[in-house]
């Protein structure tokens, strides 16, 4: 009498195998843009984890299974992603977008880095609407019939940026015009920067964590010192022992870490990258706003 009623309770409950065209991104940030614009028509999945650090990272052999399963693949590009080349190649024969491709990068000024390009465009909300706009063109591609589902998402989406866009121009016209300097530990925020007017300065240029030097050190000391500047920065994936010394031997105060380069957890304070905008320009204001001072 159970029997039957048992065997379709167990087939109630198998999954069924998800026929949607997958998409890998290099890292999370990726991952969220292009859930944003996918909305259910495609799976998307993130290679590199929340919290682990982008640059460096060292694919395992069930990332490359599951590159080699994959659709399309979408990374950064610009030398963000040291090892995305090696990667794909590994993965064998799956299409492949860089986000970044026709985005007008900004230049590395500093030592060795001079001409390079910095990579992380998506930290200005106006460039991120070019990324949105380069992920609808490469799911159009690889589903045609969901064309004007990717387009609707990708419009809400833009809209959601660029009233971002004018919410941290007017939180960064708050701060005064001596203490608009942003310090962090790499020179990651450029894009920001750039954007609303502020000036950077930094522990290391891009992919150069292992290059703090005392020098580079002496140097970012005496210029806070010299803009009063009174509180610095650093990223959630590296380590923030060094610019905790620079706030000690400076007179400014650690004020908080940023995230660039990855989400945080669902329970963190950027699960998203509107909300790492966000959480990050909070920071910023608490620190360098009217209101903030030295420790």
């Amino acid at each position: 009498m159970f029997a039957p009623l048992s065997g379709c309770q167990r087939a109630s409950t198998t999954r069924q195998p998800d026929s949607r065209p997958k998409v890998l991104t290099t890292f999370t940030i990726l991952k969220d843009l292009a859930s944003n614009v996918a909305g259910d028509r495609l799976q998307v999945e993130s290679i590199v984890r929340p919290g682990a650090e982008i640059h460096g990272y060292q694919p395992t052999p069930s990332d490359i299974e599951r590159a080699s399963g994959a659709d399309l693949i979408i990374e950064n590009g610009l030398g963000l992603e040291l090892w995305a080349k090696r990667f794909t190649a590994a993965a064998g024969d799956v299409p492949t977008v860089k986000l970044t491709d026709g985005i007008e990068p900004l230049l590395i000024s500093e030592d060795a880095y001079s001409g390079k390009p910095n990579p992380h465009a998506w930290m200005s909300p106006q460039q991120a609407m070019a990324y949105v706009d380069r992920l609808v063109d490469a799911f159009t591609r690889l589903d045609p019939e969901g064309a004007s589902t990717f387009q609707a998402n990708a419009q809400a989406y833009k809209e959601q940026l660029s009233l971002l866009d004018e919410e941290l121009k007017e939180t960064f016209a708050m701060i005064p015009a001596q203490r608009r300097l942003l310090v962090s530990c790499e020179g990651a925020l450029s894009y920001l920067a750039s954007d609303y007017g502020l000036d950077e300065a930094y522990l290391w240029p891009v992919n150069a964590e292992s290059q703090v030097t005392p020098k580079r050190m002496a140097r970012l000391i005496s210029t806070v010192k010299e803009r009063q500047v009174p509180a610095v920065f650093c990223e959630s994936t590296v380590d923030d022992q060094p610019q905790r010394e620079v706030a000690a031997a400076s007179g400014a105060r650690f004020g908080g870490t940023f995230y660039v380069d990855s989400l945080s957890s669902p329970e963190g304070p950027a699960p998203t990258l509107l909300d790492l905008l966000r959480h990050n320009v909070d920071l910023i204001r608490r620190g360098l706003g009217p209101d903030g001072s030295p420790s």
